[in-house]
């Protein structure tokens, strides 16, 4: 099985998730940057930060360059697989697949702006082409 096979096959945490969104936005960054954005009133301790950073190290999800003082961590997981892969998810369990129905979800809550639902519309429109 190769590197990016058995990245497929990772499935990260909600803190996880935390951590990938803040070094998918700011890039590669050291475990003090990644806490301090994720918990701007100190909410969590830094050791259960660097605790589950290193976790995620060593489940194959970031790589840490040790070369410098300071340790900087990167994602391994790229930022779209694992969306997708979190609303194939998310699809499966809760439309049984069906991305249709999750549209139509979407629509009939009303939470989509203007901008949004003319994006489906266009969307739709080029599907029918």
């Amino acid at each position: 099985m190769s590197n990016n096979d058995k990245q497929d096959l990772l499935v990260p945490t909600n803190s996880e998730l935390d951590v990938l969104k803040v070094l998918w936005k700011n890039g590669p960054s050291t475990v003090r940057f990644v806490h301090d954005s994720l918990n701007p009133q100190n909410e969590v301790g830094y050791t259960t930060t660097l605790k589950v950073m290193q976790v995620m190290t060593e489940k194959g999800m970031l790589s840490r360059d040790q070369s410098n003082m300071k340790h900087i961590f990167s994602p391994l997981l790229q930022e779209e697989k694992t969306k997708a892969g979190f609303l194939r998810k998310f699809v499966d369990s809760m439309y049984a697949g069906s991305v249709g129905d999750l549209l139509v979800a979407l629509v009939d809550s009303g939470t989509g702006s203007e901008k949004e639902i003319k994006r489906l519309k266009e969307l739709i429109e080029k599907l029918e082409k």
